[in-house]
């Protein structure tokens, strides 16, 4: 195995990796309560190493260039944004939101509700169900909605009449939450612990993702891939010149 064509095969394919990231994160800029994800690279063994027998060239112990890592996401806190809508919501701290889906229970960062037909408090982006802190969806008087508050406990009153409490849980490891699409995460493997966060009514919390950020870390991995490819390029028409011209017998 040629080493430098082996380090610049790994390089195209963790900067094509890490560019699918970027472009879907910016693709999410805009997104309510969006988080961020992120990818790490690691040494990526040379051919010999990876395949687990000895090396036979001096070169064996040079690393075979990188390798990218699992997604991980960045839950980092996002702006605060002021809104009109009684019914956005906003987690300031530690904590998400419990929805009821068709697929069982997920929870999210992205507090943008509304109120069913029948009264009753869903995420305004799946349909799905709020929680409350016993796991039940919550009905609201829709004769009471100009008088809705909803304190920084999560409390919902109408006037002096208590309609219910929205559920708010936090996990031991966030990372192990996954991805459920539609802004939910799937909660089935982590280990729930108290929020220490706070309810936020009139307020949306806004993506995670810094575009400019996002912008110049695609464009130095567009150009990291462009560097690879170009090496490849390069070596295959030495490897091409070595065969055809310097073994050539006169």
């Amino acid at each position: 195995m040629v080493y430098g064509l082996w380090q610049s095969a790994g390089g195209l394919q963790a900067q094509d990796y890490r560019q699918t990231v970027l472009a879907n994160n910016l693709a999410n800029a805009d997104t309510t309560g969006f988080k961020a994800d992120r990818v790490a690279f690691v040494e990526r063994l040379n051919a010999a190493r990876s395949k687990g027998g000895p090396s036979t060239s001096s070169l064996g112990g040079m690393t075979g260039g990188v390798f990218e890592t699992p997604l991980f996401t960045d839950f980092s806190q996002g702006p605060m944004i002021p809104s009109d809508n009684r019914f956005d919501l906003a987690v300031q701290g530690e904590g998400f939101f419990k929805v009821q889906t068709k697929d069982g229970v997920r929870v999210t960062r992205d507090g943008q509700l509304m109120m069913d037909k029948d009264g009753m408090l869903v995420h305004a982006s799946t349909g799905g169900a709020m929680l409350d802190v016993s796991g039940r969806p919550i009905f609201i008087n829709p004769t009471l909605v100009d008088k809705l508050r909803i304190d920084e406990n999560g409390l919902i009153r109408q006037n002096e009449a208590i309609a219910g409490q929205l559920a708010l849980v936090d996990f031991a490891d966030p990372q192990t939450l996954e991805k459920a699409g539609r802004n939910l995460f799937n909660s089935d493997q982590a280990r729930p612990t108290a929020a220490k966060g706070q309810i936020r009514q009139n307020f949306t919390e806004g993506s995670g993702v810094e575009p400019v950020k996002e912008l110049v870390d695609l464009m130095s991995a567009s150009r990291a891939y462009q560097l690879n490819a170009t090496m490849i390029s390069l070596q295959d028409e030495s490897l091409g010149r070595v065969v055809n011209q310097l073994g050539r017998i006169s």
